[in-house]
């Protein structure tokens, strides 16, 4: 090594003092300066933590998610496939066992996917800023990174890992079933074809806590915590007749089953669209008896296509009625997938974070007060992230700001270096 070149290893932050070259720039560590190539330093996340003026670590958070941790999972998998490849005799290589050794480690990218909403929107606000804009792109001109923007590079692990289960389907198409090969690569489809699926599951389910969080909003006169508090998902929604004790007094109402809970609200008797929050039943509590059509003993009243919510330990029953036989059977139906929707998240150790939560209520509070209309009785509203993702062309830059100032965009201001007075030092070192 040179004198002036700036020695370093894998993992140490490099300080940039100037970047006018494209090839090297120049540098320190510690006490330490001198000159370095510019290709050795990666993209955006490493300069973003670099301008604490800039980025708070809870933005980066949300920004990049775990993709270091993908990273370095890639890294592995990528070591484990070049060991596979026989480069003399490519058609021999053997690859399906890698994927099978990592396909638990994949399921990473399930808390990537379901964070990449929340990274578009806290982009799509720091973009609304001009110095964040310039910054993002000075990031990609340094690195000489393709024409695309950073929400397009955040979007790529989530291609990537639905890309997987096409590949190996081409990789089995093209494999001789004598091949040694053969059965490890369709188990390796079959394998990465569940971690895409446990992925889409799980991204479903998070979309579906923002619906549910602005159906809320959307009730008049709630009462008691929040839904997404014990549930995140619609299991099945109706109307349906409830008889109370003790007079049998029955009553119109509309229900809705959540994982963990059912809701119970009363239409407005003018306006039909309104919805009023009445109540709720814990249904961790409850076992559903069907009942037969004719006198109810509890009751003591004559009933038709009913069933009874009956509570283990206070012995409370609830009795329903339905308008037809058909709706009574997909209640019991529902019934019995809320329960297993339970026993899957369980098992498979689904939850949704606080934050995850809050931001939902947060975002629902937004949209109420813009005078989104009152009671929608249906969880089909459209999420604002899916548009801004389908925009992927990267910010444009005003002519009339000089490239070499978008270049020191991405580094804080740094007193001007001594040894950059005379460029032909850099010679030696592109030889």
């Amino acid at each position: 090594m040179d004198d002036q070149e700036l020695g370093f290893k894998a993992g140490d932050v490099i300080e940039v003092m100037d970047a006018t070259n494209k090839e090297w720039w120049w540098g320190r560590i510690l006490d330490s300066e001198g000159w370095f190539p510019a290709s050795f330093v990666r993209g955006y996340i490493k300069q973003c933590r670099k301008r604490a003026d800039m980025f708070t670590e809870e933005q980066l958070k949300t920004i990049f998610g775990n993709i270091e941790d993908i990273y370095r999972c890639q890294k592995k998998f990528v070591k484990a496939l070049e060991k596979k490849f026989n480069k003399d005799h490519p058609h021999l290589s053997e690859v399906g066992s890698c994927f099978l050794e990592y396909q638990t480690e994949f399921q990473i990218y399930s808390e990537y996917c379901n964070n990449h909403p929340n990274a578009c929107m806290e982009l799509s606000r720091l973009t609304k800023v001009n110095k964040y804009v310039y910054f993002f792109e000075a990031c990609r001109l340094l690195q000489k990174m393709i024409d695309i923007s950073l929400d397009g590079f955040l979007l790529t692990p989530v291609q990537k890992i639905c890309k997987y289960p096409l590949q190996l389907a081409e990789l089995l198409k093209y494999t001789n079933p004598q091949h040694r090969d053969f059965k490890d690569v369709e188990a390796a489809l079959n394998a990465m074809k569940n971690v895409a699926r446990l992925i889409n599951e799980r991204k479903r389910r998070l979309e579906n806590i923002d619906k549910i969080a602005q159906w809320q909003s959307s009730i008049e006169d709630w009462e008691g915590e929040d839904v997404l508090v014990r549930s995140s998902e619609l299991i099945y929604s109706g109307e349906l007749t409830k008889i109370s004790h003790p007079q049998a007094k029955s009553q119109q109402r509309m229900f809705f089953l959540f994982d963990h809970q059912l809701v119970c609200c009363k239409k407005d008797l003018l306006r039909r669209d309104i919805l009023y929050y009445k109540s709720r039943i814990n249904m961790d509590d409850m076992e559903i008896l069907d009942v037969e059509d004719g006198k109810d003993k509890d009751f003591n009243i004559s009933v038709k296509n009913a069933f009874k919510l009956h509570c283990r330990d206070t012995e409370e029953v609830h009795l329903f009625c339905a308008k037809k036989p058909e709706q009574k059977q997909r209640w019991l139906k529902a019934f019995e997938n809320e329960r297993r929707q339970v026993q899957l998240d369980q098992e498979t150790g689904f939850s949704i974070t606080e934050v995850q939560k809050k931001q939902a209520m947060l975002n629902a509070s937004k949209q109420h007060h813009t005078g989104k209309p009152k009671g929608e009785s249906h969880l089909n509203i459209n999420r604002p992230y899916y548009d801004f993702l389908m925009r992927q062309k990267h910010p444009t830059l005003p002519t009339t700001l000089p490239q070499q100032q978008v270049f020191m965009l991405a580094e804080p201001k740094r007193k001007p270096s001594n040894f950059w007075q005379n460029i032909s030092r850099l010679t030696p070192f592109r030889k």
